[in-house]
């Protein structure tokens, strides 16, 4: 089973993804990257490895479910960075940084399972893994005046 962190680093991964695809691509996009690994029969259900992981069928759905639920609000995430964000509109933003400033945006707002207090800080984490060396204290910024203004 997969920490918390790491269903959000697969979430983030394949949010990335869309930003290269369309949306009618992604159920494609979602196979190839989660099927496309040894899949393993397990006595009660499927388990797929991932990054040496083992992620279950309901963890993969969760993923999925996640990903389309911020891709179907992107546009409204989109207008409220670019009220957060001074001088940095969603359409200059690295791609990298976007993805995360959505991904814990839509924690924040919708994801009731997450504290608003965690989406950042394991925002800051992502962006400290993929993203530019200015880009964690960017997404904390971002996040924080969102954070605020809620």
């Amino acid at each position: 089973m997969l920490r918390r962190s790491q269903i959000r680093e697969n979430i983030f991964k394949l949010l990335f993804c869309k930003e290269f695809h369309e949306v009618e691509d992604m159920d494609n996009q979602f196979e190839l990257y989660l099927n496309d690994v040894e899949k393993l029969l397990g006595e009660e259900e499927t388990v797929f490895l991932m990054d040496k992981e083992v992620i279950t069928e309901k963890e993969k759905n969760e993923i999925i479910d996640k990903v389309n639920a911020v891709i179907a609000k992107t546009a409204m995430i989109d207008d409220k960075l670019n009220e957060a964000s001074v001088g940095w509109k969603t359409n200059r933003m690295g791609k990298v940084e976007l993805t995360i400033l959505r991904l814990a945006y839509y924690e924040m707002m919708f994801d009731d399972d997450v504290p608003k207090k965690v989406a950042i800080d394991e925002a800051v984490e992502l962006a400290k893994k993929y993203g530019s060396d200015m880009a964690p204290s960017f997404v904390n910024g971002v996040l924080a005046k969102v954070y605020v203004e809620e």
